[in-house]
Parts: structure tokens; sequence; C-alpha cells
């Protein structure tokens, strides 16, 4: 059963509207029309040199159910010669099914390097780590080399991202049963750690206690998703990792959006549990639903704000995952003091918005009333409704960056005298009764201090 509890509510504020909307949509995102992308269509590749696994039918059923589902067209090969620049054209994405050994010759390989250059996917599904192990660029595409796996057992997957359409219906710890790799070489520099294995859940682990078993990456060009998971034929019958490989092609394709650049060094603010928010406070109207199951908060009614009051925070980037279920509005500020009032944040902080649907200086990704978003660049990068957004806000002296999705689409810098962003507290909006905004995922890490832009309060 999941826990659910609702934060308290302080009293009332004004009777006001935060971030309400003003006026009719000034760019419609391509994802609120038809989705980003329509027919999308991929290979699978499941040529094998070496070790052949016994579920790749089953991997190649469950590849094409899927597409079958979710609008993609599915192609299936084991032969090499379909490694063409022509040929490779007509895909956004190849999935690379447990493939062993050398399994391209140079020129094949060449035509595959060439495809990722050109912003093509890449999909790799467990011994995918167990190819081309004389090939430098499809090393690092894959994130990571095999060199080792105990038997077949049960394990703990800890999921450290569920922003990427891969991870975000799973639970904090995945239990399941596969074959566990270990790699030669530790992905965590160079791609964004989805999900790792806790090595005290098992027997046989041996990359000393950080062991990434999903990632996925921007790579010279191209998108690079890679699972560990998928050696036994019960893994493709398996709703959750189904959904899991799902989201990876999804990603690859272009189809969804998320932040796969590495990360390292973030504390949790809030982590999905009840203890992460003793340090947060409520202010104005409504409250927040905790959903411990989830890990998630949802907004309930307004106007009004979750704040952290923990510390301020100076130089920081302060990352997050937020969900809208239609077309709702709420926020995120910073750089506001201590208050009960969430006009205080108002007056003295800044909100980034996140309702795509109002004037281009109060849609997502805008300083809200003072700076526009890229439009052009937000709607490329915004996932729709139901599905999840990652934000960076990145704090330095008086400018501000925003990231959506692992894209900058806004730049700000303050000037105004009343106004500081080099200290402050963060918080998130619940806007309104009729707003349904979840979050989860709060994480911020210092960056170094640097001369200040602007003027301080």
């Amino acid at each position: 059963m999941r826990a659910s509890a609702r934060i308290a509510t302080a009293s009332a504020a004004a009777a006001l509207l935060i971030g309400c909307v003003s006026g009719p949509a000034a760019s419609e995102p391509e994802s609120k029309k038809e989705g980003k992308k329509a027919g999308e269509k991929v290979l699978v590749f499941s040529k094998t040199a070496g070790f052949r696994h016994d579920s790749i039918p089953e991997g190649i059923a469950a590849v094409k159910e899927l597409g079958a589902a979710n609008g993609f067209t599915v192609d299936a090969t084991e032969d090499a010669k379909a490694f063409t620049a022509k040929n490779l054209a007509r895909y956004d994405a190849v999935i690379w099914l447990s493939t062993t050994g050398d399994v391209l010759d140079a020129k094949q390989q060449s035509a595959f390097e060439g495809y990722i250059k050109k912003g093509g996917g890449y999909v790799g599904v467990h011994a995918a780590a167990d190819t081309e192990y004389d090939w430098p660029f499809y090393g690092g595409l894959a994130g990571a080399y095999f060199q080792s796996h105990p038997a077949i057992q049960p394990a703990k997957v800890r999921v450290e991202d569920h922003g990427h359409p891969s991870t975000a219906h799973l639970p904090g710890v995945w239990d399941r049963t596969d074959e566990w790799y270990n790699y030669r070489s530790n992905p965590r520099d160079r791609a964004h750690v989805l999900a790792s294995l806790d090595e005290s859940s098992y027997t046989g682990g041996s990359m000393s206690g950080d062991h990434p078993i999903a990632w996925c990456q921007d790579y010279r060009g191209g998108r690079s998703f890679y699972t560990g998971s998928g050696h036994t034929k019960e893994s493709f019958a398996d709703p959750a990792y189904r959904t899991h490989l799902l989201g990876g092609i999804r990603w690859a394709t272009g189809a969804a959006q998320a932040d796969c650049r590495p990360e390292k060094g973030y504390t949790p603010l809030f982590d999905g549990t009840a203890k992460s928010l003793e340090a947060w406070k409520q202010a104005g109207p409504g409250s927040f639903e905790l959903n411990e199951g989830e890990r998630t908060l949802k907004t309930v009614g307004g106007m009004g704000m979750l704040w952290y009051g923990a510390k301020e925070l100076g130089s920081y980037s302060l990352k997050l995952d937020w969900r809208m279920d239609g077309d709702d509005n709420s926020g995120i500020f910073v750089g506001f003091p201590p208050s009960d009032d969430p006009w205080s944040a108002v007056d003295n902080g800044y909100e980034i918005q996140i309702d795509a649907t109002d004037v281009p200086e109060k849609t997502t990704g805008s300083v809200y009333g003072f700076k526009s978003a890229d439009l052009a660049e937000r709607d490329k990068a915004l996932n729709p409704p139901g599905e999840w957004n990652t934000y960076e806000l990145r704090v330095e002296g008086e400018r501000l960056r925003i990231y959506l999705n692992g894209v900058k689409i806004n730049d700000f810098t303050n000037t105004d005298p009343a106004r500081s962003l080099k200290d402050g507290h963060i918080g998130i909006q619940n806007h309104g009764g009729d707003d349904q905004v979840s979050f989860r995922d709060i994480r911020v890490k210092d960056l170094p201090a640097r001369s200040a832009t602007g003027v301080g309060r």
C-alpha cells in the first residue's frame, strides 16, 4: 500500500494569485500538438560472435509489441550489411540486443559512427556491453564494457533518477532477478546514471559499492541509453522491465526528453520521505500531499508555497523533477528571505514558471514577469502533461541559468536593487485547487562562489 500524508497548512495569506495566467498562449509546444515526433522507426540488431543469449527471440518480440502499442515501427536483423549510411538513416534508434563479440567490419563501424554523429539513437541491452572491445567509439557510446558476472540471482536496484522515462515508473528500490554484470570501468563520470545495484543485496558484485546498471548520455551528437538488465527470458515478460526498456527507446529516438548530463555531488532536499520534509515550511494557504510510495509531493489547493527553511542558498545548482496532470500552473521560487507570507517570495525573489500556456514572459522556463525562455529551445525540450520534466536552476552571483531536461532555455541576470540572487531560500508553489502538479527528487549542489553581477539586496 502507498503511504500518504499531508503537510500541515499554514494560515491563509491574501487571496491573490501568484503566477496567474494573464493572456493567451504565445507558443504552443510541439508536445501539446501531436507529440514531439510521430512514427518513429527502430532497428533491433542481435548478431552474436560470442555467447548467444537464449532470450534474444523474447527480446525482439517484446520490442515489436512495444512498438505496436506505442506507435513506432520495428525492424529486426542479424545481418551486419544493414549498417550502411543510407539504411541507418531510416531509423531513429538502433537497439543492440545482447550482441556479443565483433559484429561489424570497419566500413560498417564507420557508417554507424556517422549515424550517431548525425543525431542517431543507440539502445544497448545487457550483452551489448560485451561487444566490440577493439572499437573505442563503441566503448564510449555503450558507456562501459563487460568484465564478469555472478550467477543469476535477486538483487536490489536503487533508482537514482526518476526524471527519465525509463525509470519514472519505478520505486526507489526495484527488486528483480537477473544476471548482474560487473563492468571494466565506472561510467558515472561520463554518463548520467539512472540506476545502480546495491552490492550488499546479492553476491558477486565487484565495483566497490558504486555499481551503475542503467545510464544515458548525449554522445558525439547522438543519444545513448544502456541497461544491464535483460539476460533472462522472464525479463521481457515483466511489465516493469518492459516499461523501463520502452522509456529508454523513447528517449533514444527523441520521442521523450530527459537530462542525461553526468550528475555528481548533489544533496537531497526532498527524497520522497516524510523525514526529508522536516526542514520545509508551508507559507500561505493550501498544502502538499506526500506519496511515499511514489516519492512525490502533489499540490493541494493554494495560493501558497512550500519552502526550504534549513538554510539560505548562495551559489548553487538546484535540480528537481516536476509533472503537470494537464494545463496546470505552478512554479519554483528562488532568492527570497524567510517568511510565512508567500508574497515575500513574489516581491523579493524570482519565480521560474511551469505553465506552458501563458504569454512569453510567464510561460514554462520564464523568469516570471521578467524574461521569457528561448521558446524554440523550450518547445523542443519540453515533455507533455503526464510526463516528468527536470529543471536545473543554476545560480551564480546575480546570474540565473535555467535548463529544461538538460537544455539551456534561459539566461537571466538580476539588476533590481530590491532583489538579489546571491542568497535566499527556494520554494515550490501550490497555485490553486484546479492545478495538479507533482514534484520529486529535489536536490542541490553548492557551486564555487563567483564575483556577482548586478547589485545585492
